[in-house]
């Protein structure tokens, strides 16, 4: 579960595939330094990007992502 006090880097930890996500809503700096330090609430409040809207489609793509999964046969 993604929340707005995790740094940009911990949300990319849970899974890298979210970096796609981040950079369609205007974040295009997921390398810089601030990434690493900055909660994904500063970085929203710097981009002018509202942190519950992306939030809530971060979270909505790891359950979907999750549900998916669940749906798979098993190997």
């Amino acid at each position: 579960m993604v929340t707005k006090d995790m740094t940009i880097r911990a949300i990319l930890e849970v899974d890298p595939d979210m970096a796609a996500i981040l950079m369609a809503s205007g974040m295009h700096c997921l390398g810089c330094i601030m990434a690493h330090t900055e909660n994904l609430e500063q970085a929203c409040a710097v981009h002018g990007i509202d942190a519950d809207e992306l939030v809530e489609v971060l979270n909505g793509y790891l359950a979907n992502k999750d549900s998916y999964g669940s749906l798979t046969p098993e190997a």
